[in-house]
């Protein structure tokens, strides 16, 4: 087992992301697995894809996983790399491969989706507590993780449980749940995404997802109730738009973690604190969009602004990866993402987004609107 990092002292950066990035093949063209002929070679992981995304946005980020010693190892560091993501206390096994899966064209929600993961006993399921550079992972204002990751293998589990349990000098837990049914293994399951989000400081989760993974139902203000411990909770809604509920305590003051600050004017009702409608988006392809998301909100955060500013952020880093092929796409420029951010609610509420919105100027990007 090597290290590729030099073994001094670990920079701080605003947000470290850890957890499994995989070779992601893309199809040729539409239609069943069986029945394309090639396809393009990608990379896909949800922390990896905040830590890109927030890259592109202006911040500092680092990457923190296993790769097996493959030519595939070699890529997701060239190009995790090459998004201006330190890559440096990624490690190398090896005897464990790295994971790749293959996928339809098209969107994930679909019946004929189809999805072919190649991850079991991959070099990332072999994480531990004492298999990574602690001190790496926890220099960050924010520490960026999801539930993926604690369905990969025990070990993995107990690595999240060390990082969100308290510890000093700990910092803001990010944690979006990522519930994946297809992951269920003996000793993890729903209740166990549960605890974790409960160790967290903010939390994503999707109002659907809620409820599939444990029972919540009654909309965003149910989630709150269940999950009252973080002190920023963001209940996703699909095209409708997310809801942030505010900290519980101390409002206006640091989180728990001492990372980026909270929005002030919140209270202890379970009311939310802001809420944002979605865009319209011309969607090429749903995957990565969440990630997206939360890299939006992360941003917004670190930046200091409202609430409501970072749940809009993150809807217009999400419009950019749902109006792109891959899992990754390139952000808007932070001037425009602060105009659009900044509309009025009317104006807000009328925009349309199609592929090529992020490189077009704002004046085009306003005059796009649904009739």
């Amino acid at each position: 087992m090597t290290v590729t990092g030099n073994g001094n002292a670990p920079d701080v950066v605003d947000v470290v992301a850890l957890g499994e990035s995989m070779v992601t093949f893309l199809p040729s063209r539409p239609g069943p697995l069986a029945d394309v002929p090639s396809f393009h070679r990608s990379i896909g992981g949800a922390e990896s894809n905040v830590a890109c995304a927030l890259a592109a946005a202006g911040h500092t980020t680092r990457w923190v996983s296993r790769v097996g010693a493959d030519g595939f190892g070699d890529h997701l560091l060239a190009a995790i790399g090459g998004h201006g993501v330190d890559v440096s206390y990624v490690r190398r096994d090896p005897d464990r491969p790295t994971g790749v899966y293959f996928r339809t064209a098209g969107d994930r929600a679909g019946a004929s989706h189809e999805v072919a993961y190649y991850r079991a006993g991959s070099a990332a399921s072999a994480m531990t507590p004492a298999g990574v550079d602690l001190d790496a992972v926890r220099a960050g204002r924010v520490l960026h993780l999801s539930g993926i990751t604690a369905a990969l293998s025990p070990g993995c589990l107990d690595l999240l449980r060390e990082l969100t349990s308290p510890h000093p000098g700990r910092p803001l837990i990010s944690f979006d749940v990522n519930h994946r049914p297809g992951l269920r293994r003996d000793g993890y399951g729903p209740e166990v995404l549960l605890d974790l989000a409960r160790s967290a400081d903010v939390v994503f989760v999707g109002e659907d997802e809620a409820e599939e993974a444990w029972g919540i139902t009654g909309g965003p203000a149910a989630v709150r109730e269940v999950l009252p411990e973080p002190d920023t909770l963001v209940v996703k809604q699909g095209a409708e738009g997310a809801v942030a509920f505010c900290p519980s305590a101390d409002a206006g003051g640091a989180p728990s973690g001492g990372g980026a600050p909270q929005a002030p004017g919140c209270d202890d009702t379970p009311r939310p604190a802001a809420t944002a409608p979605a865009l319209k988006v011309d969607v090429v392809a749903t995957t990565g969009a969440g990630d997206a998301f939360a890299a939006g909100f992360l941003s917004a955060a670190l930046r200091g602004l409202p609430l409501k500013a970072r749940l809009r952020h993150g809807h217009l880093m999400a419009a950019a990866a749902l109006t792109a092929p891959g899992d990754l796409a390139a952000p808007p420029g932070r001037a425009l993402a602060d105009r659009l951010a900044a509309l009025d609610d009317t104006a807000w509420g009328t925009l349309r987004l199609g592929p090529g919105w992020t490189a077009a100027d704002a004046e085009a990007v306003e005059e796009a609107r649904t009739p």
